[in-house]
This record gives C-alpha cells, structure tokens and sequence, in this order.
C-alpha cells in the first residue's frame, strides 16, 4: 500500500454536501464546483472528477507518494498531489498502471484498466490531445469559409488531415476523402449513395448495425439484401461471398474485422475479384484501421468506411470514407460546402459534394496526430505489441474454468476484441463487477451486432468483451485475469 493510503482510507467521509478535500484543504471535487456523495465506489468519483481527462486517482498499491492530477481550469497543465490529499472515495480493489513512457515521460499516472478500446480507444496520445488543444485555443475557425488567415490556416489543416490519411492508407488522390463525424455515417453515406430500388447486395452475418440498419433501411425501398452466413467462429468463407454475388449484384459490403470475435475477413481474395466482376466493394474498416495495414488501391477496395476514434487514436466525432476515383456517390446532406456558392445545387466535385456544413476542425487536427504518432512507431511495433497482449489474455482465460471463448484463439489474423461468457454467471453482472469492484473497463451484452452473436451462439445474452490496447501493458492483462479468477471463485 502506497504511503498515507490508509490515513486517506480511514479519514472520515464527507457528508453528502461536503466538499471533497484533502486535510490541506485543497477542494479536489470537480473544480470546487461538486460535492462528493456518501459512497466508496467508481462511479461518484468519476462524477466528481468528470473534468480530468487522463486520469483518475485510483489506486492502493502505488510505488510513489506524489500524484499528478491535471488542473480542471487550465488545460494539460498539472499540480502535485500528495497521498493524504487523493479522495477517500476509491473502489477497493483498483491498481496503478503506468502508463508507456512515451505517453507521459517520467510521471506515474493512475487510472482503471481500460479494455473497451475496440469502442473508442483510451488514453490518447499526448500528440494527440495538445493538437485538439492548440486548435481550440489558437484556431478554431471555419476552414473553407472565409478568405482571412485563420480560416485559411484552418483550411491548410483540414488538407493536411486529409492528405495523411490518403497516405496512410494507400490513397492517390486525397480529395476522395471525404470527412464524416464516424464510421457509421460514412457507410450510410456509401450505401445510400450507391444503392437504389431494384439494386442487389451482398453482405455477410457478422456485420455491425451500422451496415444491418442502414441495408434494412434500403431493402424497405427495394433493395434486395443477401446475407452469406459465416461460420461459429465468425469466418465468412470468401468462396461462399463470390457464390452470393449472382448475376446483378451491384455491391458487396463487409467489415475487414469482428467488433464481436475480433475474426480478421480474408478481404485481399474479395477486392480484385470484385473488380474483375464489376461489382463495387466496401469496407467497414472500424475494427483493423490504424491495427492491420490496409491500402485500398491494391486491395481494390472502392468505399472505405474508417472512424477516426478507435485505432487511429483520434478524439470522438471524426471518421471519414474513401471513394475511388471515378465513382460518383449521391450525397446523404446537401448544404453549403464554401464553394460555388453562387449555384442552389450540390457541386460535382470531390470532397466538396460529400461534405456539407462546417467540418469538425479540433477533432481532425487531433485525428491528423494520431495518425502521425501511428506512423512514428510503426504500425508492425503496435500490432506485434498488441498481439502479445491478446494472446497473454486467450491463455489466461482458457485455463479459467467455466470460461467459453468466441472467435479464433490465434492472434495472427484476430483483431483486437475478444468475446467471453462465463457458465452460470450473466455477463452483465461480470461486466459490472469488474468495473465496480476492479475498476476494469469493458463492454457486455451485444455490442450493436446482434446477428454476428446469433452466428457464435451467444444471443440474446451476448458476451464480456475485452478489448486490449497499444497502451496497455501486461500488468493489465495479469490483473484482469486475477479479478476474473476471483469473481469466478465467489460464484455458483
């Protein structure tokens, strides 16, 4: 136990309506602007500290004395913090993690485990979140809405974005990238752009609701939607894909990656013989952008479909689609664009007729970093480092008795998520208790993919999910399994 952790422990708790404050009587309480509520558990200190972005003072088992909690009022800058001033309200069981030293250098950082990174990955790297900062505070302005200089400086930046994702993934020309708040608006805006009555589709039973939603949306119109089953371990056979591809299929649209099972989709035997065929091919790339290497020119892929705040490590609200030069999309808003205003209808041109309102100018500057921090450490040393992690979790877990693992227990071709149940116990409760008791963050139930767990066998209950990230470390994943283990040990 880490010094004055059990004088922090044994202080007595604030009455509901009393400040949060150490014995210095520093207000540790959202900025002095919330109370602390009478309970020990996570969720009233995430309340009460909801305004400190990179970490929590969780911890009972910390080598130092001295905490950094970042300042509520200014920014990234941090003040010291000495034991006897952390909160009393802290979970039971939670651990320090350090993070990588390149994420904060030389300074200890207590947070809870994060696991649900195939949701929205955590924490961020400090690229990532000073570039969201420096355009908050130096240059929010509208890019492509004004002739003065921080609208041109902010317009630079949206190209710039624009042109590393182009090049990250393989792309020409990167005006056919188009700027879209997440993944799942840039498949509406493929399928609906593509797809009209009479139209054919080929799509797959592992698929997210992001595409099941927006095809069953279309076929109420007229599009005829075939679905080629995968099997239990969520593999889609790319021989039965090209025998659904019948005469008038117009598109064939899948993900690269499971966000269920983590099953990697052979996509590289699709795309060329899609192209060969003329059928158009799109990819849902939420799960393997920013994982597994994707170049949409020699994978023949025509619509890409990417969010920006998984893998690529971009704040929430940022995503984009790719559409191959020569496909012409009709476009899901129509609006102002900041150019040929002169005309009442949509430009012609790229990315202006997909683009319509004003961009989300913070979030691509912090999308641009995360990409540029993806290419400085190379995306083989973050899979090979990814890959290490979910293999120490699929080992761990397939010695626990009563544990029932989804998908394929290889890493080579698994992306990051991996679905578990445990016999005899709801997933929910798991979920909560290794949130609650443990302070671990994960995903339960369906993960808005109900048919790929009609296809492992896991509906309606669906699964825990734990889903390990670059910034993870083999500590997390060692106590992970010991809260599994011991949850296991108190259950029926």
């Amino acid at each position: 136990m880490w010094p004055g952790a059990q004088e922090a422990l044994d202080r007595p708790r604030p009455r509901a309506g009393q400040p949060l404050a150490g014995p210095s009587g520093r207000d540790l309480s959202f900025a002095g602007r919330r109370t602390a509520r009478p309970s020990r558990q996570l969720l009233p200190l995430c309340h009460n500290l909801r305004n400190i972005p990179d970490l929590l003072p969780f911890g009972r088992e910390c080598p130092n004395a001295k905490f950094k909690l970042p300042n509520a009022h200014i920014g990234d800058s941090f003040h010291d913090y000495s034991a006897e001033d952390l909160p009393v309200f802290v979970p039971t069981k939670i651990f320090a993690t350090r993070c990588p030293g390149h994420v904060c250098p030389g300074t200890l950082k207590l947070m809870p485990i994060y696991l649900d990174n195939a949701a929205t990955s955590f924490p961020k790297p400090s690229q990532v979140t000073e570039a969201v900062e420096k355009t908050l505070r130096l240059n929010a302005a509208n890019p492509g809405r004004g002739g003065h200089q921080l609208s041109l400086q902010a317009g630079r930046m949206v190209m710039e974005c624009r042109e590393a994702v182009a090049r990250f993934f393989g792309a020409r020309d990167a005006t056919r990238i188009a700027f879209t708040a997440n993944a799942t608006e840039a498949i509406n805006l493929g399928l609906f752009g593509v797809l009209q009555p009479g139209d054919r589709v080929v799509t797959t039973s592992m698929e997210h609701n992001a595409v099941v939603r927006p095809l069953r949306a279309l076929s109420d119109r007229g599009v005829t939607v075939v679905r080629v089953p995968a099997d239990p371990l969520g593999i889609v056979d790319p021989e039965a894909v090209k025998g659904a591809c019948a005469a008038g299929t117009c598109l064939l649209v899948m993900n690269h990656c499971s966000n269920v099972t983590g099953t990697l989709q052979a996509i590289e035997d699709l795309g060329p013989w899609c192209r060969s065929h003329g059928i158009l091919f799109m990819v849902d790339a939420a799960q393997s952008a920013g994982t597994f290497p994707i170049h949409v020119e020699e994978l023949a892929i025509d619509l890409l479909a990417v969010p920006g705040h998984k893998a690529l490590l971009g704040p929430t609200g940022t995503g984009f689609l790719y559409v191959r030069p020569g496909l012409d999309l009709r476009p899901l808003l129509y609006g102002g664009t900041g150019n040929f205003s002169q005309s009442s209808t949509q430009p012609e041109e790229m990315p202006e007729r997909l683009e319509s309102g004003t961009l989300n100018t913070i979030g691509l500057a912090g999308l641009k970093a995360g990409i540029e921090f993806l290419e400085a450490v190379g995306l083989d040393h973050i899979r090979a480092h990814e890959r290490e992690l979910l293999g120490r979790l699929i080992a761990g877990l397939s010695s626990l008795e009563r544990v029932t693992l989804y998908g394929p227990l290889g890493t080579e071709r698994h992306g990051g998520a991996l679905s578990f149940n445990v016999k005899n116990l709801d997933p929910s409760m798991l979920g909560f208790r290794l949130d609650r008791e443990y302070g671990i963050c994960c995903r339960v139930g369906l993960h808005c993919a109900p048919e790929a767990h009609g296809t492992i066998g896991s509906f309606p209950e669906g699964t825990v999910r734990l889903s390990p990230g670059y910034f993870n470390t083999f500590e997390d994943i060692d106590r992970t399994l010991q809260a599994i283990r011991e949850i296991i040990d108190t259950e029926p």
